[in-house]
């Protein structure tokens, strides 16, 4: 199991560490709750060195980017960055990831942990055809999430460029806490706004010591990945392995936004079908209407007990207070204000249907 250049540190913070996408990472610090409230209220940090990075570059990067993902890559500016995923061979997802334009002809790919080398191989793989210039920066390079309200306020400190002039999902190359050629983003993955900074691996010690005292005014709480995954679940994002994988529709994932076929990109034929033909299942979210917390693989039941579809992913919101999660149901079943029933431990407890997301920004 590899461990980040900051396992020490999540150690000397009690953190409960848990494997998870072949990384010994800190699931939680001083409790879900807090640290999932400090984040929507104030200021959270995360280590997500875990994810993977691939360089792209040269004159045929562009051609090779816009045929393996889903978005229009032409959109990007230089400074800016873009949502994507990459479609399978059976209309499925490869793996779902962020582009960042860097230069004219440099790009930065981020994706899942667990499907780094997956990814690495579906690149290459396209590549024999295009002859772009690819690197895997992932083990050298460290990722941290800062994230809240108070995020850009509190990290202002430690760098000299606006951070609050930085659009959303735009990013800058700029001295970071000392560490000359952070990339700084406004990304992320909570829905509570912030901060994302790439650097060299064998920096992260020094910079979460400066980050952490840059927002000790501001109550600074380090987060784990089981906080991380409470935020996403409010916000109704999609995670690879839950909401989507090799065999589930981007266009019943809700992905359509993303999924522009007019470029030519890998096996549109298949999604163009998929959307002409209609889907017969829709991801949802759904509130529960008395106490319970869904989990993944729960089944969803009308309110005749009919098994109409699956939860993929399920919490209890700290911020509602209630039973929230994502799931797959029958078309006919997924308008919002539809009145469910998800099956937990043979009780049908009654849900409802929600528009996206369980909370505002």
């Amino acid at each position: 199991m590899k461990k980040t250049t900051l396992y020490n540190t999540h150690l000397a913070l009690n953190a409960k560490m848990t494997p998870f996408g072949g990384y010994e990472m800190p699931v939680q610090y001083i409790g879900v709750t807090k640290e999932h409230l400090a984040v929507r209220n104030s200021v959270g940090v995360f280590d997500v060195s875990h994810m993977g990075e691939f360089l792209v570059s040269g004159a045929k990067a562009f051609d090779l980017l816009q045929y393996i993902c889903s978005n229009d890559i032409s959109k990007i500016n230089i400074g800016k960055a873009q949502y994507n995923y990459f479609p399978n061979e059976k209309g499925g997802i490869v793996d779902d990831l962020i582009v960042y334009r860097l230069k004219e002809t440099e790009y930065l790919l981020v994706v899942n942990a667990s499907n780094i080398d997956k990814d690495w191989n579906w690149v290459e793989k396209h590549n024999s055809n295009f002859g772009a210039l690819l690197e895997n920066k992932s083990e050298e390079t460290a990722l941290l999430a800062i994230q809240g309200p108070k995020a850009i306020e509190a990290m202002q400190k430690l760098t000299s460029i606006p951070l609050a002039e930085l659009p959303y999902y735009a990013h800058t190359t700029a001295t970071f806490a000392g560490c000359e050629n952070t990339l700084i983003a406004t990304t992320g993955y909570t829905g509570a706004g912030g901060i994302e900074i790439y650097f060299p691996a064998n920096k992260a010690p020094e910079i979460w010591a400066s980050i952490m005292k840059a927002g000790a005014d501001y109550e600074i709480t380090p987060a784990g990945l089981a906080a991380r995954d409470t935020l996403r679940i409010e916000m109704g994002y999609c995670l690879y392995g839950n909401e989507i994988n090799d065999n589930t529709s981007p266009l019943a994932a809700g992905l359509g936004w993303v999924t522009k076929l007019e470029t030519g990109t890998f096996n549109s034929e298949i999604l163009a079908l998929q959307k002409k033909e209609g889907l017969s299942e829709k991801l949802v979210g759904f509130l529960l209407e008395t106490r319970g917390i869904p989990r993944s693989g729960y089944e969803i039941v009308n309110r005749e007990g009919k098994i109409i579809g699956t939860v993929t992913s399920g919490t209890q919101s700290p911020i509602l207070s209630q039973g929230i999660g994502l799931g797959y149901v029958k078309l006919e079943y997924s308008k919002p204000g539809s009145e469910i029933a998800i099956r937990i431990r043979d009780k049908d407890c009654p849900a409802i249907i929600i528009k996206l997301p369980f909370i505002k920004k």
